[in-house]
C-alpha cells in the first residue's frame, strides 16, 4: 500500500487504497442471493434465507382467509420415492428437483410450461448405497446458475436459462458409500456441500467449491488430525468447564481408538446457515460409525457436533459436541437457526438447534457458549438433563446401549434413532419470537452387535425396533412451539404420525406444515390448536412448505411423495419390522393412509 508521501499530497487516495484493500475483509454475502431473498415474492433458498428461519413476509393469505385456499395447480415429477426439500422460485421461474435420478425442471410460472429439464445419467448402483431412501433436499440458485448435488456425489452447476451443464465436480466416491442427499448452499462466492454415508463408515466433511469454476476451495473433515479438520488447537474454542476454552492438540485423535476415526462417520447431510456479520457458516455432524458403541470407545470427536467455520478458509472458530460417545444414532445434522432473541432476559445473537437426541439447544453463535439445553419432548428418557458446566448429557444407565453391550436388547429408549426431530426443518417467527418445530414422538429397542468394516458395505452393527412413545397420546408426532430463550414448550399439538415436513411461518399469522398421511395443515401461529386449513395431497408429505407471489397473487406449495426414513418401507418395498433400520415396523400403519407418488401441489385463494 502507498505511504502518505507516495500519495502526492492527496490523502484521499491513501484512504481509498486502504478501503479497497480492506474490502475482502468485509463480510459480504452473495449479492445476488441477498437481492433475491430480500424480495419476498421469491423463495430463493431452501430455507427462504441464510439464517434458516423459514419465515415469509407475504400476508395476502392470512388467518381470516386461509380456509378458502384451493388447489391452483399441480405437477408430477415422475419419480416414486421420498420427496424432501422444496422448489425454488426466482422471478417468473420455478426450479424443481426430484429424488434419484435427481431430475431438475425449470417451469415458467406464467404458462406452467417446462422450459428445460435436466436428467443426469447416474449409475443405479448408487441406490443401494443410500441408507434411508433416495431423497434429495433441493437445489440452490445464484448468478444465473442452478446448483444440484446429485446422489452419485457429482456437484453440478446448470445454466438457469437453458439447463446446460456449466461445470461439474466429484464430491465423493459412491462405491465406498459416500453419496449425497443434502441441498447445496451458496454463501459469498462459494457453494457449500457435505456428504452422506455414516452407515457405511464414511468419514464426514464439509467442502466449499468456487461458484464460478467448481474448483474446491477448502475441505474440513469431522474427525482426524487437526490440519485435516481445519481446527487450530489454540484458537478453535469449545465449551469446557462452564466457559469457552481452546480445543487443544489432537482433540479428535485422542477420542478414538487407533485409526477408527478414518471410518468415523460424522457426515454432514443436513442444512447449513450463514451469519454475514460474523462470516461464519454453521452446520452439524452426524453419528459416529458403527452403531455398536463397544467397538469405538471414547468421545468420538467431532461427530455429533455443531461447528462454526469461517466461510472463506473453512477454519473452525468453535465446536460443541452434543452427544459424546453416541450410543443411539442421534445424528447432529439438523439445521442451525440463527435468530436475535432474549435468552433468559438478555439480548443474544443466538443459534438454536433441535437435536435428534431430544434436546433443544441455544448457543451464542458468536462465541459458541452453551446457554440453554432442555428436552423438547417430555418423553425423552435416555438422559436426565444436560450438565450446563460440562455440556454433557447425563445418561440414564438403563438406556445405555454400551452398558448393556453387544447382543443385549436395550428396551424403551426415547427418542428412537430417527430422533425427536430428524432433518425436517423448524421455523422461527420474529413476531411471536417462537420456534415452530415438527417432531417425532417415537421410542425404540436397540440391540448392538459386532460388525467388521468392509469398504462399500453397510457398517451399522445394530438391530432396532420402533414404536409410538408409550403412556402418551398414542400418536407418533407432535407439532410444537418452543421458547428458545428459556428452553420451554409453549404449545403442543398431537399428530397421528411424525410431522416429517419443514414448517413455514408467514406475516399473515400462519404456521403451515405437512403430515406423513399427506395433509397440508395451516394453523394460527398464535394458537397452534386452531387448525385453519387442511387438505389431503396425493401422497405423504416429507417435503418443506414454501410460499411465493406471482403476478400479485400469493401461493403456498408443498411436495408430496412418501419416503425418507419414516416412509422407507413403502418407498423401497420393505416388509420386515426391523428393515429400514427399524422404521418399517414403526410406521407399518402408514400404508393404510397413503400411497407412493411424487408431486407438487400449489394452493392459492380463489379469484
Amino acid at each position: 500500500m502507498r505511504t502518505r508521501g507516495q500519495s502526492h499530497g492527496r490523502p484521499w487516495l491513501h484512504w481509498l487504497g486502504a478501503a479497497l484493500l480492506a474490502l475482502p475483509a468485509l463480510a459480504l454475502a452473495n449479492a445476488d442471493v441477498e437481492k433475491n431473498i430480500a424480495d419476498s415474492k421469491n423463495w430463493a433458498m431452501q430455507a427462504g434465507d441464510m439464517a434458516n428461519q423459514r419465515y415469509s413476509q407475504l400476508k395476502q393469505i392470512d388467518t381470516s382467509n386461509v380456509g378458502k385456499m384451493q388447489v391452483a395447480w399441480t405437477f408430477s415429477t415422475g419419480v416414486l420415492r421420498g420427496h424432501e426439500g422444496s422448489p425454488l422460485v426466482i422471478g417468473d421461474m420455478m426450479y424443481l428437483h426430484s429424488p434419484f435420478p435427481n431430475k431438475v425442471f425449470a417451469i415458467d410460472l406464467t404458462s406452467q410450461k417446462i422450459v428445460w429439464k435436466y436428467e443426469p445419467k447416474q449409475d443405479p448402483a448408487v441406490i443401494p448405497q443410500m441408507c434411508c431412501d433416495t431423497v434429495n433436499r433441493g437445489v440452490a440458485y445464484a448468478e444465473g446458475k442452478v446448483i444440484l448435488q446429485q446422489a452419485d456425489s457429482m456437484l453440478v452447476a446448470l445454466d438457469a436459462k437453458t439447463g446446460k451443464v456449466l461445470w461439474s465436480v466429484k464430491n465423493g466416491d459412491p462405491k465406498l458409500g459416500a453419496v449425497n442427499t443434502n441441498a447445496p448452499h451458496i454463501f459469498k462466492d462459494k457453494v457449500i456441500t457435505g456428504i452422506s454415508g455414516g452407515e457405511w463408515g464414511v468419514r464426514g466433511f464439509l467442502a466449499a467449491y468456487d461458484l464460478n469454476t467448481g474448483k474446491q476451495v477448502w475441505k474440513a473433515f469431522s474427525t482426524g488430525p487437526d490440519a485435516e479438520m481445519l481446527m487450530d488447537p489454540d484458537k478453535t474454542m469449545t465449551w469446557t468447564d462452564g466457559k469457552m476454552a481452546p480445543v487443544g492438540k489432537d482433540s479428535s485423535l485422542k477420542t478414538w481408538k487407533g485409526d477408527q476415526w478414518k471410518n468415523g462417520g460424522g457426515t454432514t447431510w443436513g442444512w447449513y446457515s450463514y451469519d454475514k456479520a460474523l462470516n461464519l457458516v454453521y452446520y452439524g455432524t452426524g453419528n459416529p460409525s458403527t452403531w455398536n458403541p463397544a467397538q469405538r470407545p471414547g468421545d468420538n470427536k467431532w461427530s455429533m457436533t455443531v461447528f462454526a467455520r469461517d466461510v472463506d478458509t473453512g477454519m473452525a472458530k468453535w465446536a460443541y459436541q452434543m452427544t459424546p460417545y453416541d450410543e443411539w444414532d442421534f445424528d447432529g445434522v439438523n439445521e442451525m437457526i440463527l435468530a436475535d432473541i432474549d435468552v433468559k432476559g438478555k439480548p443474544t445473537k443466538a443459534l438454536v438447534h433441535f437435536d435428534r437426541n431430544g434436546f433443544g439447544y441455544t448457543l451464542d453463535r458468536e462465541t459458541g457458549a452453551l446457554l440453554v439445553a432442555e428436552k423438547y419432548d417430555p418423553q425423552v428418557n435416555w438422559a436426565t438433563n444436560v450438565d450446563m458446566k460440562t455440556g454433557r448429557p447425563q445418561v440414564v444407565a438403563k438406556y445405555s446401549t454400551a452398558k448393556g453391550g453387544p447382543d443385549v436388547n436395550t428396551k424403551g429408549i426415547c427418542p428412537a434413532a430417527l430422533g425427536t426431530k430428524d432433518q425436517q426443518p423448524a421455523s422461527y417467527d420474529p413476531e411471536t419470537k417462537l420456534f415452530y418445530v415438527p417432531t417425532n414422538h417415537v421410542c425404540m429397542d436397540y440391540e448392538p452387535f459386532q460388525v467388521e468394516y468392509t469398504a462399500g458395505q453397510p457398517y451399522v452393527g445394530a438391530t432396532l425396533s420402533m414404536f409410538p412413545a408409550p403412556g402418551s397420546h398414542g400418536g407418533m408426532g407432535n407439532f410444537i412451539t418452543w421458547d428458545a430463550g428459556n428452553g420451554k414448550i409453549v404449545q403442543s399439538k398431537a399428530e397421528k404420525f411424525s410431522v416429517w415436513s419443514g414448517v413455514l411461518n408467514t406475516a399473515g399469522g400462519l404456521s403451515c406444515y405437512g403430515t406423513l398421511e399427506g395433509y397440508l395443515k395451516c394453523v394460527d401461529k398464535k394458537d397452534i390448536s386452531k387448525e385453519l386449513f387442511k387438505f389431503k395431497t396425493p401422497s405423504g408429505i416429507i417435503g418443506n412448505v414454501f410460499t411465493y407471489e406471482h403476478k400479485g397473487k400469493q401461493y403456498i406449495g408443498v411436495y408430496s411423495g412418501i419416503g425418507g426414513w419414516a416412509g422407507i418401507g413403502m418407498a423401497a418395498g420393505l416388509e420386515k419390522d426391523q428393515d429400514g433400520l427399524g422404521a418399517v415396523g414403526g410406521y407399518r400403519e402408514l400404508s393404510q393412509y397413503t400411497e407412493l407418488g411424487g408431486s407438487l401441489t400449489v394452493f392459492a385463494l380463489p379469484n
